[in-house]
């Protein structure tokens, strides 16, 4: 008996000893198995690159908390709670987080906090609540902070998609989690800023119009204006990414060339050309526009880089209104809201990182493009109409009383137009053959080829423009309709296309990670539903049962011996 009980000690302290032993070493080392298909629980390579070459500590303090969430939004928190986790374990504990409620405090304290919120990029979400009492509006805001050396970018923690299922919605935002924070890490953390040039010089887009792109861009890269006329050849040389915004006098040859040199040596140009020249606030004011090709001098340059942008426009059933005085009642104008055609939604359908689950984008006056095939260029399709478009031919006269007429599905059921291309590979130079022109100092030869590189070209030269506050000169964001007060992903996909075109890493592939919704059928709930619930409840019952008749009779075999 002595000898058993020693024997019995002895198992126990080395079952202990190997439990501290386990748990010292589970202490020191971080792993996880992930089980599921799309491994939704593992984080890539790239990822785990980023975060254990962190140099300093990084705070994320995220504002998705509260009381009253419904269930989506608290799986949501809980999903950006695990992402942060593993940040957290693979960054060496380098990068603290904490969940934050701005609601806080007295109505004094959540105003600061709302306003302090809105002047670092982060956007309220009106959340409606249901309770006891009836429904009620909650302000919440489904956003991050990443903070670096007094260094600050916010960060999207909800996607929105208009047309969409909310489940839907909602499971797109947790799989674009891991990107979200990874992206803006590397951006807060990267040492040297790169830079950005906004040409002008050509009537292009003005600092207003482009002020919410400009200070987007800012918050991570230095941004500025490129005069391309003045630039010498040693400033290009500097800037990683050129964007050319609704440019409306045309380039000279010197000018193109600059522009050819800049692609050659791999820099990466974002095109937001409009080939037509047709403005609503002209059409305000004469209540009739002729709509005329533009004289650019641009289309040998995108031809040679596998692009044509044609001198039409898109007339699209699916696209944003605009307000319009329909009559007066008692001497007052009675204001609409009417679809102007020309004013196009792209819905992205591409599954391409760029553009995917990205909501619809905002355009205005765009034309079609055609994708020329070059050797040695890949292009893909990233920007399209909708089934229910037609071609407009200019030059043409446009009216406001278009507005008025119904128009005919039947006119508007042609293939998809083609509104925005992204380019890869290494472009041919427009110059091969051609002299130097005159006016580049000193004169210098340009490859055939050009390094391996990127472009992106869009057929509308507003879609990276902010609307203005005609009253105080305010500008609204980016992507904001002040009239419908809906808020389109233009500024997302401006962010997209700059991250895409300045990374070489492949981080942007992160957004093609997919977490498969498995729900439960509701058909199949509803018609079962009984049968479930009555074996859920009996099947233990049973067995509990029929456990206490196995050992009732067990016993009495046993003892009757």
């Amino acid at each position: 008996m002595v000898g058993q009980k020693k024997k019995d000690l002895v198992y126990l302290i080395t079952f202990l000893v190997i439990i501290i032993v386990v748990n010292v070493i589970s202490s020191q080392l971080f792993t996880r198995f992930d089980f599921t298909s799309e491994k939704r629980y593992t984080l890539s390579p790239i990822t785990k690159n980023i975060l254990s070459n962190l140099d300093d500590r990084v705070q994320v303090t995220v504002y998705l908390e509260g009381d009253d969430f419904p269930a989506g939004f608290k799986r949501l928190r809980s999903s950006t709670f695990d992402v942060l986790t593993d940040f957290e374990a693979y960054s060496g504990n380098k990068l603290d987080f904490d969940f934050v409620n701005p609601m806080d405090g007295g109505d004094e304290a959540q105003q600061a906090n709302y306003q302090m919120l809105i002047e670092k990029g982060i956007e309220p979400t009106n959340l409606n609540v249901t309770t006891e009492g009836g429904n009620s509006q909650k302000i919440i805001f489904p956003a991050a902070l990443v903070t670096y050396k007094g260094v600050q970018i916010p960060v999207k923690l909800l996607q929105t998609q208009t047309g969409v299922d909310p489940q839907e919605v909602l499971n797109n935002s947790i799989q674009n989690l891991e990107y979200a924070f990874a992206s803006t890490i590397k951006k807060v953390t990267s040492g040297g800023r790169q830079r950005i040039g906004f040409t002008e010089g050509h009537g292009e887009l003005t600092d207003l119009q482009l002020s919410d792109a400009m200070n987007t861009l800012a918050d991570w890269s230095e941004v500025g204006r490129v005069d391309i006329a003045t630039i010498p050849f040693e400033g290009l040389d500097k800037l990683q990414l050129l964007i050319i915004a609704k440019p409306e006098k045309e380039f000279t040859e010197a000018e193109k060339y600059k522009i050819d040199y800049f692609v050659m040596r791999g820099g990466r140009v974002l095109w937001s050309i409009d080939q037509v020249s047709a403005e609503l606030d002209s059409l305000r004011g004469a209540g009739e526009q002729l709509a005329f090709a533009k004289k650019l001098n641009l289309d040998d340059m995108l031809f040679r880089y596998g692009a044509r942008i044609n001198y039409d426009l898109i007339a699209d059933l699916n696209s944003a209104k605009i307000p319009l005085n329909v009559g007066t009642v008692a001497g007052q104008p009675q204001i609409q809201l009417l679809p102007w055609l020309f004013y196009p939604i792209f819905i992205p359908v591409s599954t391409h990182p760029l553009v995917k689950n990205l909501d619809g984008i905002r355009s205005e006056f765009p034309s079609t493009i055609d994708l020329i095939d070059i050797n040695g260029v890949k292009g893909e399709v990233i920007l399209s109409s909708s089934p229910y478009n037609r071609k407009i031919e200019v030059p043409t006269m446009l009216s406001l009383q278009m507005v008025e007429q119904t128009p005919d599905p039947k006119l508007f059921q042609d293939s998809v137009k083609i509104a925005g291309l992204l380019l890869e590979g290494e472009f041919p130079s427009v110059f091969k053959n051609r002299p130097v022109p005159a006016g580049i100092t000193p004169p210098s030869s340009l490859p055939e080829k050009s390094k391996t590189g990127k472009m992106i070209i869009l057929s509308d030269g507003d879609i990276f423009k902010n609307q203005v506050n005609a009253s105080d000169g305010s500008h609204y964001p980016l992507g904001f309709d002040r009239y419908t007060k809906e808020q389109f992903a233009n500024k997302s996909f401006l962010l997209n296309a700059a991250d895409y075109l300045l990374d070489d890493s492949g981080i942007i592939g992160l957004r093609n990670k997919e977490i498969k919704l498995r729900l439960l059928d509701k058909a199949k709930i509803s018609m079962e539903k009984t049968f479930w619930q009555a074996l859920n409840l009996g099947l233990p019952l049973i067995m509990l049962i029929a456990c206490g008749i196995f050992q009732h009779y067990f016993r009495i075999r046993k003892y009757a011996r």
